[in-house]
């Protein structure tokens, strides 16, 4: 027996090692790209895959170029926009879904955005903005970034809904309260951190899309949001300063998805 546990714990210990290094191949392969770009991104020289130095000038050349700071400025502005609306809609939607009879129908028809490519709903889009006549600017890229963040909004407030206690709500009723009082001080505060984790990734998916901006944005520069202002450089070539561009915006988004993270789960308390 004393043979049997020794060849059992080498075993098991084996088998951990194993799992250690396939787990850290695969973040090497996952996100070994990603930290060159960032170590790059400091390069002083102007070629962007030959060391030469490390600078900060590339993220100073970056906010003395008045036409990037124009996107970044439209893509704060839309992601605010889409924020609110996905936010707001997309609680409403859930607490819709969640209090309504269960409908396979209707939580697919809610899927559909979030599962079609972006493509397929960017094209479908400027279909429809063309249909109508629509003159395309910044509202119709906070149009169409809304109809499908709406959806992601709505499945976040969904998980917190799904852990809800429904007889605080009957106790408030039976305590003489109104819906809408019932709802600001006892419903709206229970769901408020998946509201705010639903707000975070909603802000993160607006100001990354590029797909469906790009075909909602129109000709005029004055609509050009960040990642369309990326893509129009990186047609020229990789440079230091798009290294830049990209370091700082997988900040803001990583930063941003740990906070929606750290909400979720505190919904799902």
């Amino acid at each position: 027996m004393t043979d049997a546990s020794a060849l059992a714990r080498l075993q098991g210990r084996g088998t951990r090692r194993l799992l250690k290094a396939h787990a850290l191949l695969i973040y090497l392969f996952l996100y070994g790209p990603i930290m060159t770009l960032i170590v790059l991104s400091f390069n002083a020289g102007g070629m962007p895959t030959a060391w030469t130095g490390f600078s900060f000038k590339w993220y100073g050349a970056l906010i003395q170029n008045p036409e990037i700071l124009k996107s970044v400025a439209n893509s704060l502005l839309v992601a605010l926009a889409v924020t609110l609306i996905s936010t707001a809609g997309g609680t409403l939607l859930a607490l819709g879904l969640e209090r309504g009879r269960p409908s396979t129908l209707l939580d697919s028809f809610v899927m559909v955005p979030m599962i079609i490519p972006d493509i397929v709903l960017a094209i479908a889009l400027l279909s429809f903005y063309t249909l109508l006549q629509f003159t395309l600017g910044l509202y119709t890229i906070v149009l169409s970034q809304s109809v499908f963040v709406i959806a992601f909004a709505a499945a976040v407030v969904r998980t917190r809904l799904r852990n809800f206690d429904r007889s605080v709500i009957e106790a408030s009723i039976d305590l003489g309260a109104g819906a809408w009082t019932t709802f600001r001080r006892v419903t709206l505060p229970i769901i408020l951190p998946g509201v705010i984790a639903a707000a975070l990734l909603s802000f993160t998916l607006s100001i990354d899309d590029f797909v469906i901006a790009y075909f909602s944005a129109g000709a005029g520069s004055g609509s050009t949001t960040f990642p369309m202002k990326i893509y129009a450089m990186i047609r020229f070539g990789v440079t230091p300063e798009i290294n830049a561009i990209a370091t700082l915006l997988l900040l803001v988004s990583f930063t941003l998805m740990l906070l929606a993270q750290r909400f979720n789960r505190g919904s799902g308390a």
